[in-house]
């Protein structure tokens, strides 16, 4: 640390005489400054010590008194006067005014030269920023060896946290606290949450420090994580004392060092994405380009129907109407079905994320980012072997047939936990070598679902309904011209031939059991029926005509018709 008033009075070689102040000796002195002027202010910075023959200090009280106002409002750490010169001695004034404003005051004997002071406080500061530079260098290879070891940023942490005698915490983008060392700080990290806010609001690089409660209150540095103005994350530094030039150097080679492991990890994450891509669509032999959903693909045996019955996301994609290309394109990849499945599990195992051995399931998630991410993570920790990948503006997960258990009820609680906007298709269970046909079965329950408002849809369940996917404008548009004579007779106050109609298709046929509904007499609703098929010009008998109307029926009724 910088050398101290207390070290300068103290040395023998000096002879110095403290006369005022002596309870503050231990201000650090930042350089030495040799004035004879009435007021050197001007030229001063604040925490110098300056040395003065008292030339200038005035000859009544009222100057000398108003020369030590001035230095000790200039943030003057300490004044030393020769004596033997201009004064005997240190005049009472100059002493009594400095005791009063809490400036230090030492005579400089005539044998002492002021030299000998400035050259002894130039060797401590030089000898200081010597020892910030190696320390701080010794440092740096400890925490770059740290984080370079298996624990990686976690052990910088710590070893940041034992060098600066504090504590420090590593935040994700987020804001939320992964590591903190030592682990009693983690209620002090947690309660920088708003100032972590704050500084989220700002560009990379961006720091703030803050001061705790009372004169001795914890300080903190929080400082941004990131490159090229993009924020990875948030480093947190608390002590209970200033930090010295040292303790700054090592806070930046933290900075330093975790920007670059985060930015490092933020390549490698995104490099294994797109490893993980591709050997999910070599294994499904998928097109590059996955359409978001495929509802009119085939499948007879799919009802496409969901475990759960909530809103339809807000803008859930269509269709795709495109054929899907074939995947691996051209004659030079003609890599069997089974060495396929084999590499493409090697892969996986090495990456640490195996492709399930016995029956599984694949899942296309599709809504935000954000929502796609939380369901992934939920199911990836209520079952092993769970491959995730990117398909586009989908999600795809590989998992065990078990999670089917129970209607899909870990499922449904994953995809229902996360932030809102999110729909799911899910395949039935599958052989392991049958993941493509897992695949295409899964887009197809995600098009039904998405259609029918579902956040989770199961390829295969019963209770499916057609209605949701026809919601095509042409076909509403349909359904009311077919209704349209039997609405325009209703209108003129003629007969409610819509309302019987309906009664009487839903009882199938049973006249009593469908006046009853509508509360009239058998023979009236006969004739109704009568009426209506002479205003369509089409017979009620014909089930095609009953199909038709029934449809058409149901369609208005889900607009209010």
């Amino acid at each position: 640390m910088p050398p101290t008033l207390e070290q300068l009075v103290r040395a023998p070689a000096l002879d110095l005489v403290v006369l005022a102040g002596e309870r503050h000796l231990e201000r650090e002195i930042r350089w030495v400054h040799t004035s004879e002027l009435a007021d050197p202010t001007p030229y001063l910075e604040g925490g110098e010590l300056v040395l003065t023959t008292g030339m200038k200090l005035g000859r009544s009280a009222a100057e000398r008194r108003a020369y030590i106002e001035r230095l000790a409002d200039a943030d003057v750490v300490g004044l030393g006067i020769g004596v033997g010169l201009t004064h005997a001695k240190v005049p009472a004034a100059v002493v009594e005014a400095a005791e009063e404003r809490g400036l230090p005051v030492f005579a400089v004997p005539r044998p002492t030269p002021f030299i000998a002071i400035s050259k002894m406080v130039s060797s401590a500061i030089a000898a200081d920023q010597y020892e910030a530079v190696t320390t701080g260098f010794a440092a740096q290879q400890e925490l770059t060896r740290a984080v370079l070891g298996r624990e990686g940023s976690a052990a910088l942490i710590r070893r940041l946290a034992v060098r600066l005698d504090g504590w420090a915490a590593l935040y994700d983008q987020s804001g939320t606290p992964v590591h903190v060392s030592p682990a009693p700080a983690r209620a002090q990290a947690a309660a920088l949450a708003a100032d972590v806010t704050r500084l989220r609001g700002m560009s990379a690089p961006a720091s703030a420090s803050l001061q705790g409660a009372g004169p001795h209150g914890e300080r903190v540095v929080l400082q941004s994580l990131g490159a090229d103005r993009r924020i990875r994350g948030f480093l947190a530094v608390g002590t209970h004392r200033a930090a010295n030039p040292a303790d700054r150097q090592i806070i930046g080679s933290a900075t330093s060092l975790l920007t670059l492991a985060l930015e490092q990890s933020r390549a490698l994450g995104a490099a294994e994405g797109r490893m993980r891509t591709a050997l999910l669509r070599l294994w499904f032999g998928a097109p590059w380009a996955v359409p978001a959903a495929d509802a009119s693909a085939s499948a007879p045996d799919a009802s496409g129907s969901g475990t759960s019955a909530a809103e339809a996301p807000a803008g859930a994609p269509e269709a795709a109407d495109e054929p899907a290309r074939s995947w691996p394109p051209g004659p030079a990849w003609s890599t069997s079905a089974g060495s396929a499945d084999t590499l493409v599990r090697a892969v996986a195992r090495d990456m640490g994320s195996p492709l399930p051995d016995g029956p599984l399931l694949v899942a296309v998630a599709h809504g935000p980012e954000a929502a796609r991410t939380s369901f992934a993570e939920r199911v990836a920790g209520a079952a092993k072997e769970v491959f995730a990948a990117e398909f586009d503006d989908a999600t795809v997960l590989v998992a065990p047939a078990s999670l089917l258990a129970d209607d899909a009820a870990v499922l449904d609680r994953a995809a229902r936990a996360g932030a809102g906007g999110l729909a799911v298709g899910v395949s039935g269970a599958a052989d392991p070598g049958a993941g493509a046909e897992a695949f295409r079965q899964a887009r197809q329950a995600y098009g039904v679902g998405s259609r029918a408002g579902r956040v989770l849809t199961v390829y295969g369940h019963a209770g499916a309904s057609l209605l949701p996917l026809l919601g095509d404008p042409t076909v509403r548009g349909w359904a009311e011209e077919l209704l349209a004579p039997l609405a325009t007779h209703d209108a003129g106050a003629r007969g409610d031939l819509v309302a019987s109609v309906r009664a009487w298709l839903a009882r199938h046929g049973q006249w009593d059991a469908a006046a009853g509904d509508l509360g009239v007499h058998r023979h009236t609703l006969r004739y109704r029926i009568r009426r209506a098929e002479e205003i369509l010009g089409r017979r009620l008998d014909d089930p095609d005509v009953r199909a038709e109307l029934w449809l058409a029926l149901r369609l208005t009724e889900r607009d209010g018709g």
